[in-house]
């Protein structure tokens, strides 16, 4: 695991993301100032105060980039140094998980749909079958950074470099998309698709047709993880500006934000409930909030492990789960039931 930023560093950092945010205000552009920060890697967590609601599993490490696979009902995580892939049984609490050996160090893992998920590594983009735990790989040139899967059953691959690569899976043939600092998110809606430029805190739409960047907007001071919902809505945490910020994807507007009350990290979605959940490492809580009213309105708060750095609902059942980056297991919230 990277080592914490200290709190003075985290506070030059916001200090100096609002004096740039505040900088491009006079540009009579739609495109964002080129600015170039270190994005945050964590928000210190303190020792859990309450214990966490829900139950928890224990893990083998730290769990990171937690994510959901609807088709095998399986929560999918990495271990610390990110060459395991860990894989709980959703349906059964306390259970150990399953272990999957990774031919690299894999820094997201992102969900296919169909019972496997994509791994980005160096130099390689990974995919791992969840039922026979058998892993592909398909090598790109970079240091990759992000995944999606696009409308079409092609991937989108970002990397350190700024360049999206756009892989067919049939094929591992590749053509690339250049122009943005680096790569730390992908956001792929029926609407097309957005990067997230983390050293930028910017989101761009990308044009796919014509291989280029689109419009452009700043993302908060500060981001830190994006998410998607079934209206085609990006949802951006603002761990700097501490907001969640409400994106529409065809047009790329800022619909919405919300100032959170602590630092946002964590983000993820119930397309059942409409409900977006926040992760807060700051005060080891998640807080949920519904968007319909036009302003996010506060639907549930819940106690967690600590330093719940990746969180993810399965919208069948409404059950939140949270990774405790520190070692503190699987914890399952039953997001009906009272705090």
């Amino acid at each position: 695991m990277k080592d914490r930023p200290s709190p003075w560093r985290m506070a030059v950092v916001v200090a100096t993301a609002a004096m740039l945010a505040a900088g491009c205000s006079n540009k009579s552009s739609d495109e964002p100032e080129s600015v170039d920060l270190e994005p945050l890697s964590q928000i210190e967590s303190p020792d859990t105060a309450s214990p966490p609601s829900g139950s928890v599993t224990p893990s083998p490490s730290g769990l990171h980039f937690t994510t959901y696979d609807q088709s095998t009902r399986s929560v999918v995580t990495l271990d610390d140094d990110g060459s395991t892939l860990l894989v709980f049984d959703a349906d059964r609490d306390g259970t150990e998980p399953r272990s999957v050996d990774l031919p690299g160090t894999a820094v997201d893992v992102v969900p296919v749909g169909d019972g496997t998920v994509l791994l980005p590594m160096d130099g390689q983009l990974a995919r791992a079958d969840l039922r026979s735990s058998e892993v592909d790989t398909t090598p790109i040139t970079g240091t990759l950074l992000s995944a999606a899967v696009l409308d079409d059953g092609q991937f989108a691959v970002g990397d350190d470099r700024g360049t999206i690569h756009i892989v067919d899976p049939s094929t591992s043939e590749s053509h690339t998309i250049d122009g943005l600092s680096s790569v730390g998110g992908l956001a792929a809606t029926q609407f097309g698709l957005v990067a997230l430029d983390r050293h930028q805190t910017s989101l761009t739409k990308i044009n796919l047709d014509s291989d280029g960047l689109g419009l452009a907007l700043r993302a908060g001071t500060g981001a830190a993880r994006l998410a998607t919902d079934k209206y085609g809505r990006i949802l951006v945490t603002d761990a700097a500006g501490g907001e969640l910020l409400v994106y529409s994807s065809d047009d790329l507007l800022l619909r919405q934000r919300f100032p959170i009350g602590a630092q946002p990290w964590a983000v993820t979605y119930d397309d059942k409930s409409n409900v977006v959940w926040v992760s807060t490492p700051a005060d080891n809580e998640v807080v949920g909030y519904t968007l319909d009213t036009g302003i996010p309105v506060e639907s549930g708060r819940f106690t967690t492990v600590k330093q719940p750095d990746s969180i993810v609902v399965d919208s069948d059942t409404g059950d939140l789960f949270v990774g405790s980056a520190t070692g503190g297991g699987l914890q399952r919230i039953p997001t009906g039931a009272p705090a």
